[in-house]
């Protein structure tokens, strides 16, 4: 009976020993598809697109349930390097969605402002500031310009303003390829 009771304890620690190897061994991350539509995603996390964030919508359009014209932030460069990446065809912005427009960032006229928390308890990213029954101001570095803490605001005193173009927040705009662009080694056969 105890020779049965450490044989058998003996065979469940050795199943378990290489449960766990196996387990860490081949772990799966996630779907790496998913991963790099997210990262083309602006990160805006505004819901335009129909889903509550950029990662939602990423694996919808990896499961085939959402198209790549849907992100009025990503805009027209956005939907070419998606379609790019799954080898789809580019398509206009849905309007639907929204227009595209430039970078904003959100800006609370302190003056104005009650201290109410709605803006706080709307943003997706946590760039307000600020406590009860007192003013609130905006990270201005960590605001995506998602425009969500505009309407919960009783006093509008929230306001949306371009980014000025800095050698700080300048960044290159995805390359358009041109059907008649031949690759270098092309060029010359």
């Amino acid at each position: 009976m105890i020779t049965a009771i450490v044989v058998l304890s003996a065979l469940a620690g050795v199943a378990g020993l290489l449960l766990g190897f196996a387990a860490v061994r081949f772990k799966v991350e996630g779907d790496p598809i998913v991963d790099k539509i997210d990262a083309i995603l602006p990160q805006t996390q505004c819901g335009q697109c129909g889903y509550a964030g950029c990662r939602p919508y990423a694996e919808a359009i990896a499961a085939d349930e959402a198209d790549i014209n849907q992100c009025p932030p990503g805009g027209e460069n956005g939907i070419i390097a998606l379609a790019e990446l799954l080898g789809r065809d580019p398509k206009p912005l849905n309007p639907e969605n929204g227009i595209e427009k430039p970078k904003m960032v959100a800006l609370i006229d302190e003056h104005n402002c009650i201290g109410c928390t709605l803006c706080i308890q709307a943003c997706p990213v946590d760039a307000i500031l600020g406590a009860a029954k007192h003013m609130h101001t905006v990270i201005a570095q960590e605001c995506t310009g998602c425009e969500l803490c505009l309407p919960p605001c009783p006093v509008d005193c929230i306001h949306m303003t371009p980014i000025t173009q800095t050698i700080g927040t300048w960044k290159w705009s995805y390359p358009v390829r041109s059907e008649t662009h031949q690759p270098a080694d092309q060029a010359t056969a």
